[in-house]
């Protein structure tokens, strides 16, 4: 009888963990450095791999794909298009323009990096990111905003796109 219930729990605990549904975790990050020098933004972003990739096909109905070097010129073009349009700046209240640069891959993620026009005296920064928001409706991007070292952080959660900091 003991090995019968024995065998009943280790059968049921099999059960609930089989039947245990993984939900993915969908999260990116973007952070803007206002680089003194240069006086423009230096915006890198990171994201997982795959969902960057799906999103961007997705978007464009297309079939590229990150590691292939077949697709790198056809991905950049779609990377610098997709960032145009889900990253937006403006600081002390006027809209600046941002540029993407470039990207890399890294295993399972891809960093992205973009750079603003140049800027004087950054005191109010409002960003809008809405990466990944056309494929994830629980899509995280979390948001750093750096300034003469003064970082400002805050996470957005789908469908909040906007940020809004003061230095």
């Amino acid at each position: 009888m003991k090995n019968f219930l024995s065998t009943i729990a280790i059968f049921s605990l099999a059960l609930a963990l089989f039947s245990f549904k993984f939900h993915p975790y969908h999260v990116g990050s973007m952070e803007f450095n206002y680089n003194q020098k240069s006086k423009a933004f230096e915006v890198s972003g990171r994201f997982f791999m795959d969902d960057l990739e799906n999103a961007i096909n997705k978007k464009y109905g297309k079939n590229l794909h990150f590691l292939n070097s077949k697709s790198e010129k056809e991905m950049n073009e779609a990377l610098k298009n997709y960032a145009s349009e889900y990253v937006k700046l403006k600081v002390n209240n006027q809209f600046v323009k941002v540029n993407f640069v470039g990207y890399e891959e890294d295993k399972e993620s891809v960093d992205i990096f973009l750079e603003s026009e140049t800027v004087s005296n950054p005191k109010k920064v409002e960003t809008a990111v809405s990466f990944l928001y056309n494929l994830f409706d629980d899509q995280m991007n979390i948001i750093h905003i750096v300034i003469n070292g003064q970082r400002k952080s805050e996470k957005l959660n789908y469908p909040d796109r906007y940020l809004f900091q003061e230095f």
